[in-house]
Parts: structure tokens; C-alpha cells; sequence
């Protein structure tokens, strides 16, 4: 390969960086890769962390030594954060998504590949810090959040089903009562989980809780430990889930099937003073 300008170099270090977060890369490679010496690389990368920083989208970690490089944290600044949830509010409030019996039609939007791109980058930027080695989640309308989340975070996503298929080999079956109070059946395969693994559960609804606190159950039939829980929405009422520590993007307080009216507001998740 011929020897890239700086700006050549920049944007396919940048386009690099982004497409895998999270994923330590090697200056060495990359340097062989575009040609260039492993001392303008790093001039390289100092411009692009300067302006990730000022920008607020993400974090360039170097490690040094021989197995070292460079690692991309990806970030979402606080406004962006904001805009997202106030939008979903205001789409999720429409009164056409009432649905019999006072649900809210939701699964078009998490079937939106932009939706999921945010939500799922908003999701890493909050667990970051809990060290997940797995996403995990029940089937189905939770299966592209959690893929979106671990995909910003660099992991893989493990699914729970709803029923054991001989496909799976050895596994978990549990009982449940759901939030709707019917008793359902989750399984997961005993490969699916090294024991003492750290997993984040990331769903699309939340009501009483019952599906999150029977995956917490599971987890310790595989001596496995919950990282964190998320969900894009979860519900006012009941206001004593079966779990307490959980972040919602968006909460449904209100769904009224007569007078046509929904109240959506921003979730339970917090941003810190410095990010605000």
C-alpha cells in the first residue's frame, strides 16, 4: 500500500476505531496495515481523541508494551441522550399504539435500526463500568436492543428462550409468574454461560419485574452474577417491582382506552453532574 496523507490515515483510523469499540487494537498492525510509521499513528490518534473529547462521543485508551494499542470507549453526550428519550416520549404518547386491554403498541420502534443504534449506545454509555462479560435476554422483542447494546460494549449476546429445544443440548428450565401474573417458562443452555461470568440483562418492557427477576434467578443456577439490568420501558404501577436496581430509558405512567390519553415521561436512569 501506497503511503496515506494524514487525512487518509485519520479517517480509516477513525472508521476502524469506530466499527469496533471496545476491542483492544494493535498500533503495530495498524501501522502495517496503513503503511505508516507506529510514531504518526499516534499523532494521528492524539487529533482524533482530542476531538472525541470535545465532542463527547467517545474515549481513546492506549495501553502500552508489547501487547498493547489502542482501545475506543464509546460515549453519548448528555443532550443527545436527552433528545432521544423526549422523542420516544413523544412518539410512545401517540394515542393510535393504545392497544386492547390498556397496552401500548411499541414494536415498530424497536424495529427501527436508528432506535436501536441509540438505545443501545446509550446502554453501553451507562454500564460501562460494570464489567458484563455477556448481554443477556429473553426472546424476542428484546433480542436486537440487547445485540445493539453488545455491540457498543464489545460482547456477546446470549438469549434466553421461551421453551428448551433439543438444539441446545443441557439446560436451566425454570417457572415464572410474569407481569401480566401467568405463570411462563424460560430456558437456557448450560453451555450457553461459563460459571462466575458477569452478565447485563437488557429487555424491552419492564411491569412488575417478574421476567427480570426470574433471569436473576437463573443466573445463579449458573453461578453467574447480574451486572446491571436495563430496559426502554418500564411502567409506574405496580411501583413495588420485584427488583429494585434496574435503569429504564422511558416510563409509561398512564394508559387511559376511553378518553385516548398516554403519559410517557423520562426513565428512572441518572447522569452524573460532570455529564449533564
Amino acid at each position: 500500500m501506497r503511503g496515506l496523507r494524514r487525512s487518509e490515515r485519520i479517517v480509516r483510523l477513525t472508521q476502524t476505531l469506530l466499527e469496533q469499540p471496545y476491542r483492544l487494537l494493535s498500533l503495530t498492525e495498524m501501522a502495517d496495515q496503513l503503511s505508516s510509521a507506529k510514531s504518526s499513528l499516534s499523532e494521528d490518534l492524539s487529533i482524533i481523541r482530542d476531538v472525541l473529547s470535545k465532542e463527547g462521543t467517545g474515549i481513546l485508551e492506549t495501553h502500552a508494551g508489547a501487547a498493547g494499542g489502542v482501545r475506543y470507549i464509546p460515549r453519548i453526550p448528555a443532550w443527545q441522550v436527552q433528545d432521544f428519550v423526549q422523542e420516544m416520549c413523544r412518539i410512545l404518547a401517540d394515542p393510535e399504539r393504545i392497544l386492547p386491554g390498556g397496552y401500548l403498541y411499541i414494536s415498530d420502534i424497536l424495529g427501527q435500526p436508528d432506535v436501536l443504534d441509540r438505545a443501545g449506545r446509550i446502554f453501553a454509555h451507562i454500564f460501562s463500568e460494570m464489567e458484563a462479560d455477556y448481554v443477556l435476554t429473553v426472546e424476542t422483542k428484546g433480542i436486537p436492543l440487547a445485540v445493539s447494546t453488545a455491540r457498543y460494549l464489545h460482547l456477546p449476546t446470549v438469549v434466553v428462550r421461551r421453551d428448551h429445544r433439543v438444539t441446545e443440548g443441557s439446560a436451566v428450565s425454570i417457572n415464572y409468574v410474569s407481569g401480566s401474573r401467568r405463570i411462563q417458562t424460560m430456558s437456557l443452555s448450560r453451555r450457553s454461560l461459563p460459571e462466575h461470568s458477569r452478565v447485563l440483562i437488557i429487555d424491552d418492557f419492564m411491569k412488575a419485574g417478574g421476567t427480570a427477576k426470574a433471569l436473576i434467578d437463573m443466573m445463579k443456577e449458573f453461578k453467574t452474577a447480574v451486572a446491571g439490568i436495563g430496559v426502554f420501558m418500564s411502567t409506574s404501577e405496580p411501583e413495588d417491582k420485584m427488583l429494585e436496581d434496574y435503569v429504564s430509558l422511558t416510563t409509561l405512567a398512564h394508559v387511559d382506552e376511553i378518553s385516548r390519553e398516554i403519559q410517557v415521561s423520562k426513565g428512572n436512569f441518572k447522569l452524573s453532574d460532570k455529564e449533564r
